[in-house]
This record gives structure tokens, sequence and C-alpha cells, in this order.
């Protein structure tokens, strides 16, 4: 994908969470979202101290979840609003960095949190953005990924570009960045699979 089509897709899709920041916030401030916290705890070497880098933090929920488990997390999103609602309400350490123009530096993190934010990346980028997290990861970190799921198809949804993956598509793409399966389930929990719309993974660092 071209240099220009991309920065229109991350400059559009980071700019709509940076105009609707607070009513995403009102939106999902009290979304549970314990059961991915827990299935990427379960996978760390230690109970608590874990180095965690929250992907995509938005205003800090999750950041402000990990730091009460005991954890040492922080939090990286591309939306200017979102960095500064998260450190202001997580007291967290929060980098504002483009997904696509990552610069994680190696071995900072002992896992990553991703979720709702990974499907942004377009398919062409994918490979590159897990590797780049990878990276970014200490020898077998846990990263957790959570995505709405579809037939592998990409495009926009009003001003947010997204990419819909199947649970073999997934694989496939978080594979080849070098990353080993330790679970899979679909969410939300208890109903039946047509209704259930997330797609949560659990991979390890080869």
């Amino acid at each position: 994908m071209k240099t220009q089509r991309l920065k229109e897709i991350s400059t559009t899709t980071v700019g709509y969470y940076d105009r609707t920041s607070e009513a995403f916030w009102a939106g999902t401030k009290d979304h549970d979202v314990s059961q991915n916290i827990a299935a990427l705890l379960r996978y760390m070497a230690k109970p608590n101290d874990n180095r965690i880098l929250d992907f995509g933090c938005g205003p800090g929920r999750d950041l402000a979840a990990f730091k009460a488990l005991g954890q040492q997390p922080t939090g990286l999103d591309g939306a200017l609003n979102f960095c500064q609602m998260a450190r202001s309400y997580a007291a967290c350490p929060v980098l504002h960095q483009d997904f696509l123009a990552l610069d994680l530096g190696e071995g900072q993190f002992d896992g990553v949190f991703a979720n709702a934010t990974l499907f942004h990346v377009p398919s062409s980028e994918l490979r590159r953005v897990l590797c780049d997290i990878s990276r970014a990861l200490v020898p077998n970190g846990v990263l957790f990924t959570s995505n709405p799921r579809g037939p592998d198809s990409e495009g926009w949804n009003g001003e947010r570009y997204g990419v819909y993956h199947t649970l073999n598509g997934w694989r496939q793409a978080v594979s080849a960045a070098g990353f080993t399966e330790l679970e899979h389930y679909y969410r939300p929990p208890g109903l039946p699979r047509e209704q259930q719309g997330w797609l949560a993974s659990v991979w390890r660092k080869a």
C-alpha cells in the first residue's frame, strides 16, 4: 500500500478518535475486559511487576486495571487526546506513537496487551507492525490480541479503517511474525458463536 494511502488511513482514523475522545470514554469506561486481562497475565512468568505495554490504551481504563493488579503498565496511543486522558486517569507513562510508525526499542516489555486495536492496521502493514511488537518484547514475552472478526476483509467503517480477520487468517499473520499461539476464544462469553463478534488470542514470542 502506498505511503500516501497509509498516511490517509492513519490520519483519518486517529482524527476520529481525537474528535470523539470524551464520547468514547463515556461509552467504554465501564466495559468489562477482565477476561482478556486475565488471559494475558496467566501466561506471564511472574504474578506481578511485569512490564506491560497497553497498545492502543485509549483513555486509560485498562492501564489503571493493570496498575491495580500490581503490574508496571505503559500506554501507547496514536490519538493525542487519549494519551493525555490516560496519563491523567491512570497516572502511568503513555507513549504518543502512530501504530504504523512505532519506535519501541528492543526487549522493553514482558507483555503486550492489544485490545481492540490491531484491527486498525492495514493487512499490508500487519506483519511489519507485529515484528516491531515482537522486537519490543523480551524472549518468551506474551502478546494478547482482540479484534472484531470477519471474512478477512478490510476497508472503511465511517472514518475508521479496519481489517476483519478470520481465525485462520489471523493465525497466519501472527505466526508469520514469529509468535506461537497459546490459546484463543470468542467474546462476549456465554453467547452463541454467531453473536460473538470478537476473536481474542494469546501468543508467545518464539
